[in-house]
């Protein structure tokens, strides 16, 4: 089982920046994405960005392409999501999970339902 440890959230005013981290225990994790989701109180988790580490595709929903930049360090076995120009309809908790890549060129898919194992959050406030 792989495990997952974010770090890096906090409370932000509007039009700022946080970086979060995603530590992820597996010593190669080639054949996986990273995707980062997140919840807010009575919502679904919604996917946000994802990582496919072994070429470093990236995709975003549209929500916050152009304003998060989704990133990994193979030697850290660490990933992470820059969050620029924050909005107060960014809080939420973050969480970063593992997607398994079947085949070579896939894309990540951005849903929980292809998710395996997940970390257990990390908080991200944006408010005056």
């Amino acid at each position: 089982q792989v495990q997952l440890v974010e770090s890096g959230g906090g409370l932000v005013q509007p039009g700022g920046s946080l970086r979060l981290s995603c530590a992820v225990s597996r010593a190669t994790f080639q054949n996986y994405a990273i995707g980062w989701f997140r919840q807010t109180p009575g919502k679904e988790r919604e996917g946000v960005a994802c990582i496919v580490i072994a070429d470093a595709r990236s995709f975003y929903t549209d929500s916050v392409r152009g304003r998060f930049t989704v990133s990994r360090d193979n030697a850290s076995n660490t990933v992470y999501l820059q969050m620029n120009s924050l909005k107060a309809e960014d809080t939420a908790v973050y969480y970063c999970a593992t997607e398994r890549i079947w085949m070579p060129g896939s894309k990540c898919s951005l849903t929980t339902q292809r998710s395996e194992d997940w970390g257990r959050g990390t908080q991200v406030t944006v408010s005056s």
